[in-house]
């Protein structure tokens, strides 16, 4: 799985990076890179940003996918869900690619909707994020990290089958409200609904257990 991480990283960051040199030379001094809610462009910077917020930015999520496993502590390490930890960060870069070339298109002159462009790629993360979140053991790097869950590994098992489903949920939900020309604010919520009621679950689980006295805290 390491090998095919690296493989797909280091192919997308040469391919992004292919691609920013092939237009570069075109693009005025000044781009786009921050838009409002609305789809508005309401920032500018220098064209070489492109090259720390694409390629620079894909590098180093790369390296901390392979990095953060040999900095965790031994008790709360990813060895155990290496593969799916890989897979997490790998589609980190992709949606970092993605959002790059719509920002490139943008530079170049092309209309992009990014009010609704983003959004939809954030809620495919989700969904494929989310899919395998009921695999990931107790770390201090991905999933669900309440003082409930790191406290109980009951609690953390139970809250991240949980809040798999409520990931996905989340992520269809969202490119539903997308697809309808929903108000970003509404995209949001539907978006991003699930992470405090993940994180209210573990508290009751946590309470739960501990009243009836079948808590295992670690």
């Amino acid at each position: 799985m390491k090998t095919r991480f690296i493989t797909i990283c280091l192919v997308l960051i040469v391919l992004v990076s292919a691609v920013t040199w092939h237009y570069f030379p075109a693009l005025p001094e000044h781009i786009p890179l921050h838009w409002n809610a609305a789809g508005e462009v309401d920032g500018h910077g220098p064209r070489a940003m492109l090259w720390l917020l694409g390629p620079g930015l894909m590098t180093l999520v790369a390296l901390l996918g392979l990095a953060l496993p040999w900095l965790s502590p031994r008790r709360y390490g990813v060895t155990a869900f290496e593969s799916t930890w890989l897979y997490s960060t790998g589609v980190v870069v992709v949606l970092l690619a993605y959002v790059h070339l719509l920002v490139l298109i943008a530079a170049t002159g092309g209309q992009v909707p990014m009010d609704g462009a983003v959004p939809a790629g954030m809620c495919i993360v989700l969904i494929l994020v989310g899919n395998p979140l009921g695999k990931v053991r107790k770390n201090f790097c991905l999933g669900i990290r309440t003082p409930w869950t790191l406290s109980s590994d009951r609690v953390w098992y139970a809250t991240h089958r949980l809040g798999a489903r409520l990931m996905v949920a989340s992520g269809v939900l969202g490119l539903v409200g997308v697809l309808a020309g929903a108000p970003g604010w509404l995209v949001l919520l539907l978006m991003f609904w699930w992470a405090p009621v993940a994180a209210l679950y573990s508290l009751a689980c946590y309470k739960r257990l501990e009243k009836a006295g079948t808590l295992e805290s670690s």
